[in-house]
Parts: C-alpha cells; sequence; structure tokens
C-alpha cells in the first residue's frame, strides 16, 4: 500500500498549498491512502469545519489534530459529524471525536490510523500515551484487521517520539512525529519493520518561525515582551511528509521518504 502523511498545516498558505498539491500527488504516486495533519490550518491554532472540508476535499482519507484540537469551537461539534478527522487518543476524558478509527482505503484494504499526545515540555499534562495506544495496537493486529496501521506522534520532544517509534515496532507500519513544525532528517525502517520519522515538518511557509509571521516571534525572542498576537507567514508554502510503501499481508514497511514538495525546501519524490 502507497501511503502518504502530510505534517501540520500551518494557516492560509499551507491550506492553499495543500488544495492545489495533493490532488496531482495522489494522482501522480498512485496513493491508496493519505493522513493530513491539520491543527494549525485555521489561523494557526485549530481547525475550522469549513477548513477541514477543504482538506477532505483536495484528497486526505483523513485528518489527525493535536493539542490545539478545540481552538476553532466548532470543532467540539464537527468533529462528532465527521468520522475522518481523529483527536489524540489521550486528549481529555470525555472529548468529543475519537482517537482512533479504521479506515478503507483503495481495494477495501483497511488502515488504522491512531493519535497520541506526548507529556515532555507540553503546555499541559496528558495521560500516559504509551498505555493509551497499547491497547488499540493489540486490539488491531497488522496483517488481521489491518493492513495498515499509522500512529501520528503530537508532541515536542524527539526523545519521546523515538521512544513511541520503538514502542510501536513491528505493531505498527508507520510512527511519524507531528507538532514541532520542523523535518527531522531521520527517515528509517526500524529493525521490527516499522517506518518511523521524529517529526514530518510543517506545510506552510518555511521562511517564518515555525510557520508564523517573523515580526512578533522575532519581537518576544529579543526584548522579552509581546505586542500583538502570532499569525500564520503568508509566502509560498512547503508541502513536507513522510512516503511509506508496506505490504500489504504483514504490514510492515517496505520503503520510506521524506516529501518536500515546493517552497523553500528542495523536493523529493518517491
Amino acid at each position: 500500500m502507497k501511503i502518504l502523511f502530510l505534517g501540520d498545516v500551518v494557516g492560509r498558505a499551507g491550506r492553499a498549498a495543500v488544495m492545489d498539491r495533493l490532488p496531482r500527488l495522489r494522482a501522480d504516486w498512485k496513493l491508496d491512502f493519505v493522513v493530513v495533519n491539520g491543527e494549525n490550518a485555521s489561523s494557526g491554532a485549530g481547525l475550522t469545519a469549513a477548513h477541514a472540508k477543504d482538506l477532505l476535499s483536495a484528497g486526505a482519507d483523513c485528518l489527525t489534530l493535536g493539542d490545539h484540537a478545540f481552538d476553532q469551537k466548532d470543532m467540539l461539534a464537527f468533529i462528532e459529524q465527521e468520522p475522518r478527522i481523529i483527536r489524540p487518543l489521550n486528549f481529555a476524558k470525555g472529548a468529543p471525536g475519537r482517537g482512533h478509527r479504521l479506515f478503507t482505503a483503495t481495494g477495501g484494504r483497511k488502515v488504522l490510523v491512531v493519535q497520541a499526545l506526548g507529556q515532555v515540555f507540553m503546555s499541559r499534562p496528558y495521560d500516559d500515551p504509551f498505555s493509551a495506544v497499547d491497547p488499540v495496537l493489540k486490539a488491531h493486529p497488522l496483517g488481521g484487521q489491518a493492513q495498515a496501521v499509522l500512529v501520528d506522534m503530537h508532541c515536542e520532544a524527539t526523545s519521546e517520539k523515538m521512544a513511541m517509534g520503538h514502542w510501536c515496532d513491528g505493531r505498527a507500519s508507520v510512527v511519524v512525529g507531528t507538532h514541532t513544525h520542523v523535518p527531522t532528517g531521520d527517515a528509517q525502517i526500524l529493525p521490527g519493520g516499522t517506518a518511523f520519522q521524529a517529526d514530518a515538518g510543517m506545510c506552510g511557509d518555511y521562511n517564518s518561525v515555525i510557520g508564523m509571521d517573523k515580526a512578533e516571534p522575532l519581537r518576544r525572542f529579543v526584548t522579552g515582551m509581546s505586542k500583538g498576537r502570532f499569525t500564520p507567514a503568508l509566502g509560498e508554502a512547503t508541502l513536507s511528509g513522510l512516503y511509506v510503501e508496506t505490504d500489504d499481508r504483514t504490514g510492515k514497511a517496505l520503503r520510506v521518504r521524506m516529501i518536500r514538495d515546493g517552497g523553500r525546501l528542495e523536493q523529493s519524490h518517491p
């Protein structure tokens, strides 16, 4: 199966790039399943129902969220109506929506998508992601009910993302990190057959500070004072993500490649 994961979509520039380029990538690369992290797609914080519909219409089969899952208040109701949106498994007890779901890819094949929030350096305490993910993977063994399993680990620390990769090795097809908006250069297949990258990067303008217009972040770093809110940068966006090919029989990864499409970063193709 050919799977594409796109990292955090940031603001209008990121949305426009996904809407413009994903249909072409989906056709040219004959993709079977596409997951897009959309948690910064609306004004850089959260995802509105309207923008979720745009990303799904562009060719995403599933949208994952993150710690900003419900910053846009209409998502509280919309996530209950739209099963293709996944919020973190360990977000909060009683939160609307679901943290994992079994999707149907091309040819009737099944893909399990799971998302969890890390605990290290995060703005609020979340439940242990490892104990949250474990029973879901046990209930959906690779090569059984699910032909592929993808885990989106949304957190700050690369060490925690790496730990989740090894925790899931041999039990997931893909473990990919999100949240920090900076792509890491460690795409690999772990010993047990799980494709891994500590952070997929963002779909946004890289002439920025993690997708935000540079003026306000620089002011705060240099002076320690704020003058306004962060706003997403509006230059041409780069699509950043991870491309993985899996074995339908075992669910394990056969090939992995970092993706950089357009914008300021060098392009990379499967």
